[in-house]
């Protein structure tokens, strides 16, 4: 796994944006941006978020639903589980745990590195693999379970060809389930406090979100999708809609991330959760 030059920081310690535009970004524009800024980002992204997401634990989302708890898998003792987009693979060494044979995907060698890191640490080794999730260099039908938690597919530009993938991979009856943000957000501001929230944007505006560097070029790329897009890609896909989980704020829970916050989390969805299986 080789890193790319490195991103300049901010204060923070996040790779600094020059810009932010909304604009059309392709497939090889997202993948190149996003796994500079994943790799620049992953030391002062996991400082920030580790403990919350944990060394072995499957946390879905902000809102702070985990598997443990949401079942969204089934019981994947001794099933074959692939996840997608494991950044430091906390949720795949959760699953390795609980009996799964796993194989844990990222493009980020920055987030592999520290997965592989952790993979000693906890003493629970998952196989890490770095592929983009759009080409998947792993067998067809070879898996029982494809998930992905807040992974690569907010940030692919062909949703459709990836999660095609997915089911490429998947067994006939294999269960596909993936966080990601919930659509609701795109059109409001990016803050916690619920005082902010207003419609700033359309909708129905699907360019990705874009930052850029003092040259203009793309340093990270996110991509808006509508809750019918979803529907539509998945079921396109080849797989069978199952259910789509909004999560309501889990009661207790203090951390804030982002703009997930308790108190924004009790008035507006902040993560859609599709589960889906093979037919």
């Amino acid at each position: 796994m080789s890193l790319p030059p490195a991103l300049p920081l901010g204060p923070d310690g996040y790779p600094a944006a020059g810009g932010v535009e909304r604009r059309p970004a392709g497939a090889a524009e997202s993948a190149r941006a996003n796994r500079g800024w994943w790799d620049a980002a992953a030391p002062a992204y996991l400082a920030e978020h580790g403990a919350d997401l944990g060394d072995v634990d499957f946390l879905w989302c902000p809102e702070g639903l985990r598997e443990a708890d949401a079942h969204l898998l089934g019981d994947v003792a001794g099933r074959r589980v692939l996840e997608i987009g494991c950044g430091s693979a906390p949720c795949a060494r959760w699953l390795r745990r609980a009996g799964a044979d796993v194989v844990a995907v990222d493009l980020s060698a920055g987030m592999l590195a520290r997965a592989a890191e952790l993979n000693r640490s906890t003493g629970v080794a998952v196989p890490l693999l770095q592929a983009d999730a759009g080409a998947l260099p792993l067998a067809e039908a070879s898996f029982d379970v494809v998930c992905s938690a807040f992974g690569g597919l907010p940030f692919v530009a062909d949703v459709e060809g990836a999660l095609a993938e997915a089911a490429r991979v998947l067994r006939p009856g294999g269960r596909f389930a993936a966080s990601v943000n919930h659509p609701f957000r795109w059109p409001l501001p990016d803050s916690p406090d619920p005082d902010d929230l207003r419609v700033v944007s359309s909708y129905f505006d699907r360019r990705p979100y874009v930052e850029t560097d003092g040259g203009g070029r793309a340093v990270y790329v996110e991509h808006h999708r509508t809750v019918g897009d979803w529907v539509r890609a998945v079921v396109g896909a080849g797989l069978v809609l199952d259910d789509l989980v909004e999560p309501e704020w889990t009661p207790g829970r203090t951390q804030e991330w982002g703009q997930w916050s308790p108190a924004r989390g009790a008035l507006v969805p902040g993560t859609l959760i599709v589960v889906a299986h093979r037919r």
